[in-house]
């Protein structure tokens, strides 16, 4: 009978222990409200299958962007996140260029607009004999509101005839200039191995 009772002793003080051991590790827990930042930004709103027209501050269109999904978040930083985008720029001549990547993002202003993920960009080349002009990189930054944009990573410029590529990219779409920054390679298709239109 005397093990018993000192059998159960034993087992109440060693759980009086642990409780007393857990009470004193709450009281001495870290109680800082540090939320810990998990997934995505939340979005102030979402939109699906939609066009976005950006105006000028004469109402006419700067850029258009469309896809399958939208989200602008809505933390206070306001920009905007945009799932396989297509979009279209005017040149300085009112020239359209349209272009696709897998993702964009558009700051709060609309005027830097980041493409990100096999971008594609064209210009289908002017009335007066101008070739169509191809340009496709990893990521591309535009600023559409300058018509500018520029890439730090290799960049392909395919013309009729003609490929360019190089590492870093600077464009002026105001006065029609792409200018490769690194490791540039050219190659001239002569005129019988370039593709005759149908």
């Amino acid at each position: 009978m005397r093990l018993d009772r000192r059998y159960w002793l034993s087992v109440t003080v060693l759980a009086l222990l642990a409780l007393g051991t857990q009470w004193l590790v709450w009281l001495n827990r870290d109680r800082s409200n540090a939320q810990t930042f998990a997934g995505p930004p939340r979005s102030d709103y979402t939109l699906t299958d939609f066009t976005l027209d950006a105006l000028d501050a004469h109402g006419k269109r700067n850029f258009q962007v469309s896809g399958p999904a939208l989200a602008r978040r809505g933390d206070g930083d306001g920009s905007i996140f945009v799932t396989h985008p297509e979009y279209a720029f005017i040149d300085g001549s009112d020239r359209l260029w349209q272009g696709k990547s897998e993702t964009a993002w558009v700051d709060k202003s609309g005027e830097i607009m980041k493409l990100l993920g096999e971008v594609e960009l064209h210009q289908a080349g002017a009335t007066n004999g101008g070739g169509p002009t191809e340009i496709t990189a990893s990521e591309l930054t535009a600023w559409p509101r300058e018509r500018k944009i520029a890439a730090d990573t290799p960049v392909t410029i395919r013309r009729p005839g003609s490929i360019l590529s190089g590492t870093g990219m600077r464009g002026d779409l105001n006065d029609k200039t792409l200018e490769l920054l690194a490791d540039v390679h050219f190659v001239l298709q002569p005129k019988s191995a370039r593709a005759k239109p149908d």
